[in-house]
């Protein structure tokens, strides 16, 4: 049984705060500056260049890959971590129309994060030819996939509603039709259990600054099943997927198995920081994550909607359709956004009206779900989000 208590007090949480936004960015393991600063100092400052051998950094990608397989549901070997969620997305996709050539469709939906579908958009426009992306509504994918699709692009819970894709329905449809699938998990790894493997997922990408607390702009990673492993394309050659990196071959050859889908040169700082936090999860069992995360989520919707009646419910109330963040409309969510900033309960603004909240056991518990609840109560009856100051939006809502 997973002591939760005991994983909160592994977090820097600043006193008065209530901390709702671990879906965007999470907190500060407690472990992670002494972590990053021993790689700083010990590693870089006495290794020097030979720590790429002596410290093991060369190999980090693949290491902490598996580390992170655990949680996504992926076979080991499969997961390697680097670059950036968007070289992610396109590295997966450039690889699914490669490996599905008679087709030209991506199939993606209109909740999907848009930086997602622009790396769709740039890779038609690059590759011509008829490619194109296709997106419809949510609700809408499972019946949109047919024979003309080549590969579906989801990202697995919607970053706006919460509202969760079903894996496995949709990856069977899609190979019943021929269609390879790219999932995103960028909401959902840390979040719940994914099963990439029993699903059948062909490739999955996702961040680790979320839920997996590697902090701003931690590494991203990618998957690839065992059946794709060795003919994936590395649409972006770099020199660390290459099979032999110091050979430095004019020519590229695509290393075997998933290091083929590394680019450039990994972030040893951020991945230290992202094996700090991966040492918190190590005591975390995904069954009691998804029951606390559900009954924390329960206990917020419960809360607001009895103190709140003018904030819409955004996420689904069924549980296999909710991921673990709860969102709620009203047409001053930016506002009311502000105004629960100013009181010390911290969540975020997406456009058009969202108000957004992320509930993480690791960190977040009844007494805080109901702290947030007053709070959020006496700004609603009291129309304390109005303001001037807190309608001036700043660059990051």
């Amino acid at each position: 049984m997973t002591d939760f208590s005991a994983t909160k007090a592994l977090f820097t949480l600043p006193e008065g705060m209530i901390y709702l936004d671990g879906n965007s960015l999470g907190p500060l393991p407690r472990a992670t500056a002494a972590r990053v600063a021993q790689t700083v100092t010990e590693e870089w400052g006495k290794m020097l260049i030979t720590g790429w051998n002596k410290a093991g950094w060369m190999d980090k990608p693949m290491h902490v890959g598996d580390r992170i397989a655990r949680l996504i549901g992926a076979e080991a070997g499969h997961v390697v971590m680097g670059d950036t969620l968007s070289i992610k997305v396109y590295q997966a996709l450039a690889a699914c129309l490669d490996l599905n050539p008679k087709r030209r469709v991506i199939l993606s939906d209109t909740g999907n994060f848009p930086s997602d579908l622009y790396m769709a958009e740039g890779l038609c426009r690059t590759l011509g030819q008829g490619y194109e992306l296709k997106t419809v509504a949510p609700e809408a994918v499972l019946d949109a996939i047919d024979d003309t699709v080549a590969v579906t692009m989801i990202t697995e819970v919607d970053y706006r509603t919460g509202r969760r894709h079903n894996m496995a329905e949709i990856t069977a449809r899609a190979h019943a039709h021929g269609a390879l699938t790219i999932w995103d998990l960028a909401h959902s790894a840390g979040a719940f259990q994914v099963e990439l493997a029993a699903c059948g997922a062909d490739f999955a990408v996702g961040c680790s600054y979320k839920y997996l607390n590697s902090g701003p702009g931690g590494p991203a990673f990618i998957y690839v099943s065992p059946r794709h492993a060795d003919h994936a394309l590395p649409a972006l050659s770099g020199w660390q997927g290459h099979a032999a990196p110091f050979a430095f071959d004019l020519d590229y050859r695509p290393a075997t198995g998933a290091e083929r889908l590394r680019v450039g040169t990994p972030p040893i700082l951020q991945l230290a920081a992202l094996e700090a936090s991966l040492d918190i999860w190590d005591r975390v069992d995904m069954q009691d994550l998804r029951i606390a995360s559900l009954a924390l989520t329960d206990r917020y919707i419960a809360g607001i909607e009895a103190s709140c009646p003018s904030l819409i419910l955004a996420t689904p109330r069924d549980h296999a359709m909710r991921g673990s963040q709860v969102s709620f409309r009203h047409p001053e969510g930016y506002a009311i956004m502000q105004a629960m900033i100013a009181r010390g309960v911290i969540g975020d603004f997406r456009a058009p009206d969202i108000i957004r909240c992320g509930f993480t056991p690791l960190f977040i518990d009844e007494t805080d779900v109901d702290h947030a609840v007053a709070i959020i109560a006496d700004i609603m009856q009291n129309s304390l989000w109005d303001r001037p100051d807190y309608k001036t939006r700043a660059k990051v809502t």
